[in-house]
């Protein structure tokens, strides 16, 4: 069996479930692999996801396009990349309380966003602003990640950073009312978000492998739309006890489209990263000149 280690960006939530379904059912053994999964509570983020890669601490992790941009283009670059997407859509989006106060992006002028201090995010949320109309006045702080969502739940902080098919339905389940901006509502050709990233430079010596991770994980995930209650049940005894009220047949049926179907699961359109890497340097957020396939590969795909 080859053990391989996979470093999720966040506890166990929906957009994870197919890693989990294809571990109980056997799909990576089969395929001759022991998938360890790990997650960010066990050092409260002090290593990320992506950095365990380059220390090889992980053969795997998930993180949004945008890390595997800055790797490649921090002081000592490392060669991340990305090798397939979890979501075909973007169901990320900017959350607000609902108070009569933020009606649009514009109205975060003035306002607090709590930060996870990814390189590119408060750029990005400024450039929303900017976008509705605004002047992308932000005060921004960096709180505990693993506890950004609740500094908006407490009204601590006035916006952050979520996904509609997780922190969204458990908003609805707490009968928190919230307002979400999405990125291509305000011009912002938003890329892939999570990706499985790896380290290129181990992917030809392990290509063999690394095709058959992504297979079984495919298979997880397809499997999740062929037999909606049978994943939820193989996937339930991962999620975290404080996040065990969140409605998971809402959060499934909010992602099955988004996995993609037999023919594209996973795939990375060239066309989707392309656009974004455009406008992260139109808007002078990146001045090094990177090439879509420098940052993503499907050569691992069947």
């Amino acid at each position: 069996m080859k053990n391989l280690t996979l470093a999720l960006d966040w506890t166990p939530n929906i957009n994870h479930i197919g890693f989990f379904v294809a571990k109980e059912k056997n799909f990576y053994q089969e395929n001759g692999l022991n998938l360890n999964i790990i997650d960010p509570t066990e050092d409260n983020y002090k290593v990320t996801p992506a950095k365990k890669v380059e220390l090889g601490l992980a053969d795997f992790a998930l993180c949004p396009t945008e890390s595997i941009l800055s790797y490649r283009t921090k002081t000592t670059p490392f060669n991340l990349i990305a090798i397939a997407a979890i979501l075909k859509d973007d169901l990320s989006a900017i959350v607000v309380k609902n108070n009569g106060k933020i009606k649009s992006p514009k109205d975060l002028d003035g306002k607090s966003y709590s930060s996870y201090q990814a390189k590119y995010e408060d750029a990005i949320v400024k450039q929303m602003i900017k976008n509705d109309g605004g002047k992308g006045d932000l005060t921004i702080a960096y709180p505990n990640k693993l506890g950004i969502w609740d500094t908006v739940l407490n009204d601590a902080f006035d916006a952050t950073w979520i996904f509609l098919n997780w922190e969204a339905i458990e908003a609805e389940g707490l009968d928190h009312s919230v307002s979400y901006f999405k990125m291509k509502d305000y011009h912002i050709p938003y890329s892939y978000s999570p990706v499985i990233a790896a380290n290129e430079n181990k992917i030809q010596q392990n290509a063999s492998d690394y095709t058959k991770f992504l297979s079984a994980t495919k298979a997880g995930y397809l499997f999740c739309q062929e037999h909606e209650e049978e994943a939820i049940t193989l996937f339930k005894k991962y999620v975290p006890e404080k996040d065990a009220h969140i409605n998971l047949n809402k959060a499934l049926k909010a992602s099955l489209d988004a996995f993609g179907n037999n023919e594209n699961w996973g795939k990375l359109e060239t066309s989707v990263i392309s656009e974004f890497l455009d406008w992260i340097y139109a808007k002078d957020l990146e001045t090094q000149k990177i090439m879509v396939q420098d940052i993503a590969t499907n050569q691992l795909m069947i």
